[in-house]
């Protein structure tokens, strides 16, 4: 919760609804980048070089800082103020953007890449607080329901834009334009962002170092031995390095629960695992949104190198899935969940295991170097389960929690959703790209669907252990809702 620490100006209340836009567009500048680069993954590689992993760090190399920081960010805006934090990450992001434009090697890159995520976990933890200063009653819904459209015309635009900003090929600039398109989103949002409301924690918590550095290297050392390496090829080191990983993610676990039992600030909320459905709720997202994320990436990845179409045409392949997924989430969140509840969830979870089932149908009978056209059917069928799914499980998920532990939750929430997406990079992508280099392309990607329709399963297990008993989820707690639209669904 936030409070405003002095009455805004008269000019800033006037220009509440352009500061509004500024903040929707620098919620959606994080959802571009992903997608964006996801499609412009190929071209990178055939210009700078490097190995077929490098291909997922490009991706990865953005979503694990992001996730890993995403609640470290969101308090340093609690204790500096948002504005300033916000600030500061979207001039961070406008330099790693343009560094990422300019880098000349994969290395170079990678790093950038880095930071660019650790720039976006300053800026996307700081929108709700802002909207909350500027806005009350009404019109503070209005602002808070404004997010979630948006955040949907970003996931249709932004495989498209990439494909289309990348075959471009605008002043010889090929995947660069993927980078530099983020510039003058950039600069337009810094123009604005003065007449945002300083806004802090009415109690400013302390920072967490320890725990923060104690999360980064265990999930770290389970990630990068995964990059580039299906689980069958992982040398001993490998698997020392993911032991040593779950050690140091245990060791935070303890570290956190020593901090909250001393009354000091502790990163996650303690008090969150007394409740049995949202542990479940946590392994869902990360099995889910690694399970999604890693498909999309390997589809892209294999219409490029396995089909031979440009990025162009992979882009615009997966407008289907993206459109489907928009409409189905609207229409699930505002008719769907308040009438039939959780059971949405797996009505979505049973949808998207059609697509997935349709996809290996398609790619089996396709022939080798052939554009499957009717893939685009079975995208569009994926894209209608996840859409069911996202507005379903998240109500579930915060369902049963207090109100002082919605903010805590979402952010938790919102940091494994990014983390699962890496851990789907890392997984399916090293399964497509072992299996394309050794043998048949169309086969590695049916097999790779296979194993996204083995955590799909496990999804569907896990979900169904957050069916704790409590209130409906018409009955949500109040600020809910606002802090579903936190979350980057």
């Amino acid at each position: 919760m936030s409070v405003r620490v002095s009455s805004p100006p008269r000019a800033a209340y006037r220009w509440r609804w352009v500061a509004l836009a500024a903040l929707l567009l620098a919620e959606a500048m994080n959802l571009l980048d992903s997608t964006i680069v996801q499609v412009a993954t190929p071209a990178i590689r055939a210009d700078l070089g490097g190995s077929a992993s490098d291909m997922q760090w490009f991706s990865a190399a953005y979503t694990l800082p992001f996730a890993l920081l995403l609640i470290t960010g969101g308090r340093l805006g609690d204790i500096a103020g948002r504005r300033l934090v916000f600030r500061i990450g979207v001039a961070a992001f406008l330099g790693a953007s343009l560094a990422c434009a300019l880098a000349d090697s994969v290395g170079m890159l990678i790093c950038f890449r880095v930071v660019q995520g650790g720039a976006a976990a300053a800026i996307i933890p700081q929108t709700i607080g802002l909207i909350r200063a500027m806005f009350d009653g009404e019109e503070m819904s209005k602002a808070l329901g404004s997010i979630g459209p948006v955040m949907g015309l970003a996931a249709v635009c932004g495989p498209i834009l990439g494909g289309v900003l990348t075959q471009a090929d605008l002043f010889g600039s090929s995947w660069r334009s993927a980078f530099l398109v983020n510039v003058p989103l950039c600069i337009a949002v810094l123009a604005v962002a003065p007449v945002l409301i300083e806004d802090h924690a009415p109690r400013r918590p302390s920072l967490d170092p320890a725990g923060t550095a104690l999360a980064m290297l265990g999930t770290a050392l389970i990630v990068y031995p995964l990059i580039g390496a299906g689980t069958a090829h992982l040398s001993t080191g490998s698997w020392m390095a993911i032991g040593i990983g779950l050690a140091a993610v245990f060791g935070f676990g303890l570290q956190q629960r020593r901090r909250a039992g001393l009354g000091r600030s502790s990163l996650v909320e303690t008090s969150l695992f007394t409740h049995r459905a949202f542990p479940a709720a946590l392994v869902t997202s990360a099995l889910f949104f690694a399970m999604t994320t890693g498909l999309m990436f390997v589809v892209v990845l294999h219409l490029q190198l396995g089909v031979g179409s440009d990025a162009r045409t992979a882009g615009l392949s997966m407008a289907p899935w993206s459109v489907c997924l928009a409409v189905s989430s609207w229409v699930a969140g505002a008719y769907l969940v308040p009438r039939y509840g959780r059971r949405v969830m797996f009505a979505g979870l049973a949808t998207l295991g059609v697509g997935i089932v349709a996809a290996i149908a398609v790619y089996h009978a396709a022939a080798p170097m052939t554009y499957p056209t009717p893939l685009l059917g079975a995208l569009g069928v994926a894209g209608l389960g996840v859409g069911m799914f996202t507005p379903s499980f998240f109500t579930a998920a915060l369902k049963p929690l207090k109100p002082q532990e919605i903010g805590s939750a979402a952010g938790l929430l919102n940091a494994v959703q990014q983390l699962g997406a890496t851990l789907g990079v890392a997984v399916l992508g090293s399964v497509y790209l072992d299996g394309s280099m050794s043998g048949s392309p169309g086969g590695a990607v049916q097999v790779t669907c296979g194993v996204a329709g083995g955590l799909l399963v496990a999804s569907f297990l896990s979900a169904a252990l957050m069916r704790a008993a409590g209130p409906r989820l018409q009955d949500l707690h109040p600020g809910s809702k606002e802090a579903l639209l936190d979350l980057d669904l």
